[in-house]
Order: C-alpha cells, then sequence, then structure tokens
C-alpha cells in the first residue's frame, strides 16, 4: 500500500481508536507493543505503521530510538482518538465524511497497486505513449516583444505609431504597463504552452520582424506584439522522462479499468 494511503490510514485512527477490540490485528502474534486505556496496539499495526513510515523497512531495521519514536506516534493517536470518541467529535458530520473519504482513498490506492502489479508498461507502451506526446508538444520557441496597454484605442494609436516607423523598444520603455517595459518589452524565449492562446495564436502568425497590426486582447489587457526570432524547440529525451511515462501509462491504465467498471455497474444520479 502506499505511504500516502499509510499516512491517511493513521490518521483516520482517531474514529476507531476506542473500539473495545486492538488497534490493527493481533491474531497469532502475542502480546501487544503498548495498551492505551486498555486498549492495545497489536504488533501487526505496530509493524505496518514502520513499513510504511520507512519505505518498507522493518522494526529491527531501525535503532531503538526510532522504534520508540514510533511507537510513541501510535500511542499519540491512540490518545487523540479515545479523546476524540469522549467529545463526540467521531460522531459529527463532518469527522464521518472526512473518515470515508479517507477509506475510499485507501481502498482506491491498494485497488490500484494491486490491479498494476501485474500490469507494469512494457518498453513497447513507453515508447508509443512517448511518441505520443512528443507529437503533441510545440516544435518552435519564439522570442518576441510586447506592449501591454490598458484599452484598445490606446493600442491603435501605438500600431499607428509603428507604422510611421517609431521604434518599438522605445515605445514599450514609454507606455507599456508590463514590467518587461525596462527591457524594451523583450518576453525572452517562451514556448507556447507558456503564454495565452490569443497571445499565442497571433506570435504564430507573424514573421520575424513583424508586429500584430491589430490589437491582441488577453486577460491582463492589449497587446501590441513583435516577433524577434523563433528556433526549434527540442523534445526532452526519452530517458529523462522515462519515469513519468511509466506513472503516467499506469495511470491511463487504471483509469480505463475505472471506465469499465462504470460501464458494467448501474449508477442513478438525481438531477
Amino acid at each position: 500500500m502506499k505511504i500516502k494511503a499509510i499516512l491517511m490510514l493513521i490518521g483516520g485512527v482517531a474514529a476507531v481508536g476506542c473500539q473495545p477490540h486492538s488497534t490493527g490485528s493481533q491474531a497469532g502474534e502475542g502480546p501487544p507493543v503498548a495498551t492505551v486505556n486498555g486498549t492495545p496496539i497489536s504488533r501487526e499495526f505496530y509493524n505496518f505503521y514502520i513499513r510504511g513510515i520507512t519505505g518498507g523497512k522493518s522494526a529491527s531495521d531501525l535503532t531503538p530510538a526510532q522504534r520508540d519514536q514510533a511507537l510513541d506516534g501510535l500511542i499519540r493517536a491512540e490518545l487523540v482518538a479515545q479523546q476524540a470518541e469522549k467529545d463526540g467529535v467521531t460522531h459529527e458530520k463532518d469527522t464521518l465524511n472526512m473518515i470515508e473519504l479517507q477509506r475510499l482513498r485507501v481502498l482506491q490506492d491498494a485497488v490500484s497497486e494491486r490491479y498494476l502489479k501485474e500490469r507494469m508498461p512494457s518498453e513497447q507502451e513507453l515508447r508509443a505513449e512517448y511518441e505520443t506526446q512528443v507529437a503533441a508538444l510545440p516544435h518552435l520557441e519564439y522570442h518576441a516583444r510586447h506592449i501591454l496597454v490598458a484599452t484598445e484605442p490606446f493600442a491603435e494609436k501605438i500600431i499607428q505609431q509603428l507604422d510611421k516607423g517609431a521604434d518599438f523598444a522605445e515605445l514599450a520603455r514609454k507606455e507599456s504597463m508590463d514590467a518587461s517595459k525596462e527591457n524594451g518589452g523583450d518576453l525572452g524565449w517562451f514556448s507556447p504552452d507558456r503564454m495565452d492562446k490569443a497571445f499565442v495564436t497571433a506570435v504564430a502568425g507573424l514573421k520575424p520582424g513583424e508586429y500584430t497590426h491589430a490589437p491582441v486582447q488577453t486577460q491582463y489587457g492589449w497587446h501590441i506584439i513583435k516577433l524577434e526570432e523563433t528556433r526549434s524547440l527540442a523534445p526532452p529525451s526519452y530517458e529523462s522522462v522515462k519515469q513519468r511515462l511509466q506513472q503516467f501509462v499506469m495511470a491511463k491504465k487504471f483509469r480505463a479499468y475505472q471506465d469499465q467498471l462504470m460501464k458494467d455497474a448501474k449508477i442513478q444520479k438525481s438531477s
């Protein structure tokens, strides 16, 4: 089970810790590691907790001080759980909803891990996903300047000045309300995914040295944009993104599994 799920489960101890049985299963394990106001903490649960917070280590891999610290954490959680029970926190709606949400997350993580264990992506699948994502990436980077103003009429006046031969950088320093004005409106190099869609569309329609002859509106105001130059944008290497590709492909597989469950289930949604 994933560590985040384990930690959420530990967080949920506060809702179940005061039940009469022990915290965690204790069958055939010998005495509990601790008893808190009569409630035992089983050795199995303690070992499970250790594996979760250490990335798979066992209690024997830790120093005595580390084992005591881990046990202390469980004891504190149990004490808070008992107090929560006394205070009626475990019966509050928000608490019950949070417990249910954690239950769903923990079970989803557990099922995901079990389902994907036998469905690890092959090299062929990873390569195919890499090619698909690379194909969707932009192939050019842009180096551009812009002048940002508050209104369309003012932007049109600036374009008129440019049409008469005014210097773009000087106008940017004088009229732009963007921080780039200090550099004559220079935005440096950027890829399309870093800019507003309308801004990118306008830049992509220019040739180096050209500027927009109509103001371009974005959420920030009205832009006059000048394209300085373009260059090819190299995709990341396969090896540098292989781990992320694996996570992405696994997520797609589990999503497909969920889609099938949705398809097979009888689901009614109220309006």
